[in-house]
């Protein structure tokens, strides 16, 4: 398999800031999920390279310490910015220029190389603590306000100020990293220029995430579906559970929310079990709750077919884990999906719109066993070949070394 050839860069001094998602958080909680792993494995990449890598990320317990060393070899700092206790990542606005005021003081006594944010709040601070000691500041908004605002309207719950707040962060950042390229067009539209915007997407851990002997469906089972993440309206297991009707010998898996013994108190849960009731497919759907990392691949691995229908999806992470399991995957039309899925190649891409027949679709693949076996392989080739972690430390050890520190406030000399 043919690898591009890993471009060099100088150790540097990192500076990674992701306000509410701590690389050491423990995954699932309502804000706890793809940016925390997206941190992580790229700081980890990037320090076993032998860049030294801070990641300064809110302290929201009163029992974590100042400092963790963590044992890929990267610092974690709990920035004391508002209480010391868990706040919805959508009420932390007003501690955001604490946050700011913590890294101009940090950075005064030694200034990074670089400054990587992470969501727009990080950016706000970052830009704060940056520009007076002339820090180069590199985002990745993870997901934009426009795209969420436009998709949920009055349900979301972002902060009135985040649109004009992204669109400054986008004219004052060095360089912005987009993780797809719908979301290259939309920072066009915000206003950032092209030339100021690099491409680099997500990954997944393939050795974690890989094909697990002995998951296979046995003899006479139905054959099985599985769709994964968060229960919100947005990610379309409602269609999935509507698509099974017209899918005979069957069933469908849904993966996410809370522990299962939680699920009865779970709105979306219960809205989704009402679904199932109505389209007379009780029987044929399960809502497993909260399936821990380490599970999930041996989950992914029994499925026939893995289903991702979000009406958006700012990347979209579940296709290119199912994908590194050698699972085909079936996903709507939209965000990261159109570049990681290859409809035909790796799967199959079909539109947001209801009138679209969903079950034809479905029972199409899975009719044909040889072909879903083709397409597995060949998603699990196109991840190995775009998607690694080492790809994504590439990426954006490549930006990093296009950067040059920025004109300081003060005029002070790093």
């Amino acid at each position: 398999m043919n690898r591009r050839r890993r471009t060099p860069c100088p150790p540097k001094h990192i500076a990674m800031v992701s306000e509410h998602a701590s690389p050491l958080a423990a995954l699932g909680g309502p804000d706890a999920g793809g940016q925390n792993v997206y941190v992580a494995e790229l700081a980890g990449r990037l320090a076993r390279r032998g860049h030294r890598v801070t990641v300064y990320t809110r302290r929201d317990d009163p029992d974590l310490p100042p400092h963790v060393r963590t044992p890929d070899g990267y610092l974690v700092v709990h920035v004391p910015a508002g209480p010391a206790t868990r706040v919805p990542k959508d009420e932390l606005l007003d501690h955001m220029p604490a946050f700011g005021d913590f890294l101009a003081r940090s950075w005064s006594l030694e200034t990074p190389d670089v400054a990587h944010a992470h969501f727009w709040m990080s950016g706000m601070a970052t830009l704060a603590g940056a520009r007076q000691h002339g820090v180069p500041v590199v985002q990745t908004y993870h997901a934009l306000g426009t795209v969420k605002r436009r998709h949920q309207g009055d349900e979301d719950t972002s902060p009135h100020e985040r649109l004009a707040i992204e669109r400054t962060i986008g004219r004052e950042a060095a360089r912005v990293l987009a993780t797809c390229a719908d979301e290259v067009a939309e920072l066009r539209e915000m206003g950032v220029p092209r030339r100021r915007i690099s491409v680099v997407p997500c990954g997944v851990d393939t050795d974690h995430f890989a094909p697990v002997p002995g998951t296979g469906r046995p003899p006479g089972a139905p054959r099985r579906l599985l769709a994964v993440g968060r229960l919100v309206r947005r990610k379309g297991f409602d269609r999935a559970i509507r698509a099974l009707a017209d899918v005979p010998d069957a069933e469908l898996l849904i993966a996410g929310g809370p522990e299962a013994s939680l699920l009865f108190a779970d709105p979306e849960a219960e809205r989704l079990r009402r679904t199932a009731e109505a389209c007379g497919v009780s029987e044929r759907v399960t809502l497993l709750g909260a399936i821990s990392r380490a599970e999930m691949p041996h989950l992914m691995s029994g499925a026939d077919l893995v289903l991702s229908l979000p009406q958006y999806e700012p990347f979209g992470i579940v296709p290119i884990e199912a994908m590194a399991c050698g699972k085909p995957v079936l996903v709507t039309a939209v965000g990261g999906h159109l570049d990681t899925v290859v409809s035909g190649v790796t799967g199959a891409l079909v539109p947001t719109s209801a009138d679209h027949d969903l079950a034809d679709t479905i029972r199409t693949l899975l009719d044909d066993p040889r072909r879903l076996e083709r397409l597995g392989a060949s998603g699990r080739a196109r991840v190995l070949d775009r998607y690694t972690w080492d790809r994504v430390a590439d990426g954006v050890s490549r930006v990093y070394s296009q950067l040059s520190p920025a004109p300081s406030l003060t005029g002070a000399t790093r």
